[in-house]
């Protein structure tokens, strides 16, 4: 039995035992779905950093630098400036106003079951996105760290995503992506601190060795390697900026702690926790070109999944290719139980008991639903997962997030900051924001390609773009504008009292 195996069994029965004791403290809805408010903003902070350096991160941004260089960048760059976003427009205003999930916050101003189902499709639609993407690199992972083949690596990490979120709720999911988190770090750290000393501790040699480490040679260090397209490039950037803002299963993490000040100081942790993890990712993506090679990194994984894992062995030996590996696997099972947990939580809250069950249903009957669909969303992600082995984690997830701030973000903008919006431009937008940006990637070279193997089908794309945010993310404000316009309803009567409740977290005194 070898070392990789045996760090592997300790991280999925280390997080096993936290779902079982976890799992005595989830009994009613509340402690399900946000682990009873009690985490403390540095708790909170870690765990949404837990939440956000996904496979995505670790595993897909260190192979888009390897191989393209500058480019690859552009994913950590766009990934951290998010928060800005987060921090100044949704943070407060969402904790202040919702309860369980992003539908809470627009049904806080209009109360109305089309909104909810709606808010609901899109989170689960998007939580499924995003966690294709996690599944391909767990798929990739287990492969290259026990030899199994992709189709059961898959079916295993789909398995214990649900084992966590049905039986241990958001307590479970919340410690594991902590625990995750602080590992994660302190994996990426030691590597890249090796990588610099490699380089003796200076940014000038290791620059000056990138020029000639790989095929690009100097144009390694330039962009245009992979987004040769400049509309291609503002648009996958808009995506990755305004796209986290969006994203179910991480605004939903701040519902877990007390209140709004609270929540501004889990975004600033998870910030800075996130920021340097980011700025390490140059020395994966580096080392990994320099000391593993092209070749054998996409000799492991076409799509450079393995770029860090491998670089892990090239500097450590099986020692730390084995930590290593365990981590990213960590990483991978809590944001897939996460991303489970949102589309959960959307489906039970937001549909069964809101729409369904007009309210009434009982505690006993919501977690039951919550239970059930995190099964049935897992079933699905695992399907998909399947036909997208082949394609990088970090640009699946730039798809996600290319969708989450299409529908879910303009919404949410002007849900707070206009008064004149109502239901209907609610619902125009979201339905108009979700189904643009999947029809654009349904016809974008991701999906098609002209060449067998480069892409799911084989056909000339009729959308050029690879991301389709500079697009669909216009659009779905537009939709949400004019949706408002043409209707006759009037929805300002709340406006007000929405407004202080969502600065200060109490009600307007005047409405009580």
């Amino acid at each position: 039995m070898n070392t990789a195996f045996i760090l592997f069994l300790l991280i999925v029965l280390g997080t096993l035992v936290i779902t079982y004791y976890a799992s005595k403290k989830t009994k009613t809805t509340h402690e399900f779905y946000t682990a009873g408010g009690g985490l403390t903003g540095w708790q909170n902070g870690l765990a949404i950093a837990g939440d956000y350096m996904s496979a995505a991160s670790f595993l897909g941004i260190a192979g888009m630098i390897a191989l393209y260089g500058f480019d690859g960048f552009f994913y950590s760059i766009g990934f951290l400036v998010a928060y800005l976003v987060v921090l100044y427009l949704i943070a407060e205003p969402l904790r202040n106003l919702g309860k369980y999930t992003m539908a809470d916050m627009i049904a806080a101003r209009f109360n109305n079951k089309k909104i909810r189902g709606v808010a609901a499709l899109n989170s689960v639609t998007i939580s499924i996105f995003y966690m294709i993407a996690q599944l391909v690199g767990a798929g990739a992972l287990i492969k290259l760290l026990l030899g199994l083949e992709y189709t059961a690596s898959v079916l295993i990490v789909g398995t214990l995503m649900t084992v966590y979120v049905v039986f241990g709720g958001m307590t479970a999911t919340s410690w594991v992506q902590i625990i995750k988190c602080v590992l994660l770090v302190t994996g990426t750290l030691i590597i890249s601190l090796i990588v610099f000393a490699k380089f003796g501790f200076s940014i000038t040699t290791m620059f000056d060795h990138m020029k000639s480490a790989t095929p690009l040679g100097e144009a390694f260090l330039h962009p245009g390697n992979r987004l040769n397209n400049g509309l291609d490039n503002i648009s996958l950037n808009l995506a990755l900026v305004l796209g986290t803002a969006g994203l179910p299963h991480i605004l939903i993490r701040f519902f877990t702690v007390k209140d709004a000040p609270t929540a501004r100081k889990s975004v600033l942790v998870a910030t800075w926790v996130i920021g340097a993890f980011y700025v390490m990712t140059i020395f994966l993506g580096f080392g990994a070109a320099a000391f593993v090679g092209t070749e054998e990194i996409v000799n492991a994984n076409r799509a450079g999944n393995m770029a860090a894992p491998l670089l892990a062995k090239a500097l450590g030996g099986d020692i730390l290719f084995a930590f290593v590996s365990a981590v990213a696997f960590a990483t991978i099972l809590a944001v897939v139980a996460g991303l489970v947990l949102s589309a959960a939580s959307a489906f039970a809250h937001d549909f069964y008991s809101s729409i369904v069950r007009r309210g009434k249903a009982t505690e006993k009957e919501q977690v039951t639903a919550a239970k059930l669909a995190s099964v049935g969303v897992a079933i699905i992600s695992i399907a998909l997962a399947l036909f997208a082995q082949k394609l990088n984690v970090a640009f699946l997830v730039a798809l996600a997030f290319a969708v989450a701030a299409s529908a879910n973000l303009p919404v949410l903008v002007f849900t707070v900051f206009w008064k004149r919006f109502n239901t209907a431009g609610a619902v125009t937008g979201m339905l108009v924001g979700l189904f643009s940006s999947l029809f654009l990637v349904a016809i974008s070279p991701n999906v098609w390609a002209p060449t067998a193997g480069q892409a799911i089908l084989v056909g000339e794309p009729l959308f050029p773009l690879a991301n389709p945010g500079i697009i669909s993310i216009p659009i779905g404000f537009l939709a949400a504008y004019v949706g408002t316009l043409l209707s006759s309803q009037k929805d300002e009567a709340k406006y007000s009292e929405i407004l202080v409740q969502a600065n200060t977290g109490i009600r307007d005194p005047h409405t009580v």
